[in-house]
């Protein structure tokens, strides 16, 4: 019987919109009324994501950052966190500053940027030196981003200069030169060592879960090491072939309900 199962929010749980549909919502709680953790692992922040878990009822651990936190919000307990170093987190905001792009880090409580894009009480302007901010807390992820294309891909180079850290995830465009260059151009960084498939395996040595009572769910690269980590990994229909090739099993897309056909066939047939 599975024990956990592990979701992917953007390009898996949500369509093209960011919305999860009522169907889905449903079948999670089907799934967690049945004693079966559902934790979604994403490269947002904590908060973000714990407000996406409470609404589609999943559990109340949230993996956040690619991996760089594993986070108990309804006791406000962070179980495990593999923080960015000091002098990379630096480094990357001198070069989002030169770049005049937005430069954001996720920190434990919110989302502390250079450049305020969202009025959701989750990102807080940074107001005092970079070295002050990095000295007083922790960072699990970074993330530049511009709705300009150029912007971000000419400091790509300069990003995979920055020792200690490694990029996790980023706009299609910037890897694929077929994919439209059009809306806001990201890329993720944290730790070398942050990965999602480490704060999975970490999380099942937390509660005792065997491998082969785990199942994850993703579209994306930084979706390949949660799959290793797992008895079964699926694959979205979005996905590129090359994840799909590594998965299990290849549900329809984010955009017919992938991951709830999933699950609704996975617990009939259980």
């Amino acid at each position: 019987m599975y024990k956990a199962i592990f979701i992917d929010i953007d390009g898996t749980l949500r369509d093209n919109n960011k919305n999860i549909s009522d169907r889905t919502v449903n079948v999670i709680k089907s799934v967690t009324d049945k004693g079966i953790q559902v934790v979604l692992c994403s490269g947002r922040q904590q908060k973000y994501i714990e407000n996406i878990s409470r609404y589609c009822n999943a559990s109340k651990f949230v993996i956040s950052s690619t991996g760089g936190s594993i986070y108990d919000y309804e006791n406000d307990q962070l179980m495990y966190a593999n923080s960015m170093d000091k002098d990379a987190v630096i480094s990357l905001y001198k070069i989002a500053q030169n770049a005049d792009v937005r430069f954001l880090m996720n920190a434990p409580d919110n989302i502390v940027t250079t450049k305020v894009k969202y009025n959701d009480g989750l990102e807080k302007l940074l107001e005092e030196p970079i070295e002050t901010f990095v000295n007083n807390n922790s960072v699990f992820q970074c993330t530049v981003g511009d709705n300009e294309y150029l912007k971000i891909k000419k400091i790509i180079p300069s990003i995979e200069q920055v020792v200690n850290c490694e990029i996790k995830a980023m706009h299609r465009s910037l890897k694929d030169d077929s994919a439209p260059r059009a809306g806001y151009i990201y890329c993720d960084i944290s730790d070398e060592t942050t990965s999602k498939g480490k704060a999975v395996r970490k999380f099942c040595e937390i509660f005792g879960i065997k491998k082969e009572e785990t199942i994850a769910i993703g579209d994306d690269s930084n979706d390949v090491s949660m799959f290793k980590e797992v008895g079964l990994s699926v694959a979205m229909g979005n996905a590129n072939d090359k994840i799909k090739e590594i998965a299990d099993v290849v549900t329809l897309s984010n955009e017919e309900d992938g991951v709830a056909i999933f699950l609704e066939k996975l617990f009939t047939e259980i």
